[in-house]
């Protein structure tokens, strides 16, 4: 645990005073190095498929904050939020042989997961919060990944700076059991200000790979043409880290 807050202040301390150098020729290739150091030495040192730990229902923070879009005004979001989410719809579409189109009905009669875990922000704040919700896994094996799929992009309905805000992970995040599509906090619906009505859970990375107010789940081949090519809203626009693994 001590590990998991330290990464997520020194992300903090990366991100308020590395965006100048991050943004130089220099400057990108050594973060990029280092990136790719980090996720290889995970995947020597660590088991990328052990669960984060969980917690007793008695840990559970008095308030989980938001974060980033707390309160989404572009597109028909407003109207949706008016409406009790009632039309939302969830794609799964992209290299998959069965593209879906869910709604919340169909997303709540999935099996479900239920886990307590703790929220690490790279801005260096956390919360532990109960998170309900169906396995990627059961997504992804429904729609049928082809096999040219390396990667799953997630795809959001909030809007910030005129760009859509947008995640993406590779297939072992994408299918560790404890990444759910969450739809309730603490045994209640999503608030807007934690990404109603449907969010991503994705326990092994720090908090903004965690794609709020979902709207699709995309398998590609590569991130490269994707936006800024790096596989984020962040990682695009400030130099944050694709892999945040923790």
């Amino acid at each position: 645990m001590k590990r998991r807050g330290f990464l997520a202040v020194l992300g903090a301390g990366f991100v308020a005073g590395c965006n100048k150098f991050a943004d130089s020729d220099a400057g990108s290739k050594l973060l990029g190095a280092a990136e790719k150091w980090h996720k290889n030495a995970h995947d020597l040192l660590m088991d990328r498929k052990a669960l984060a730990p969980e917690f007793p229902r008695s840990a559970i923070s008095p308030f989980f904050r938001g974060n980033g879009s707390v309160d989404p005004q572009n597109g028909d979001y407003p109207a949706q939020a008016d409406a009790g989410f009632a039309d939302w719809r969830l794609e799964v579409r992209g290299l998959v042989e069965h593209p879906l189109s869910l709604s919340l009905e169909n997303i709540r009669k999935l099996p479900q997961r239920t886990q307590v875990t703790r929220h690490d922000c790279v801005e260096g704040w956390s919360a532990i919060g109960e998170w309900t919700g169906p396995q990627l896994s059961l997504l992804l094996d429904a729609a049928k990944l082809r096999p040219e799929a390396k990667y799953i992009v997630f795809r959001c309905a909030d809007n910030l700076n005129g760009q859509d805000y947008y995640e993406s992970v590779d297939l072992i995040d994408a299918y560790h059991p404890q990444t759910i599509v969450a739809h309730e906090l603490n045994g209640e619906p999503l608030p807007i200000r934690n990404g109603a009505p449907l969010r991503m859970r994705i326990e092994r990375q720090l908090g903004y790979k965690h794609a709020k107010y979902l709207t699709a789940i995309e398998a590609v081949a590569s991130l490269d043409d994707i936006e800024g090519g790096k596989g984020g809203y962040w990682e695009d626009r400030a130099g944050y880290q694709w892999y945040a693994g923790i």
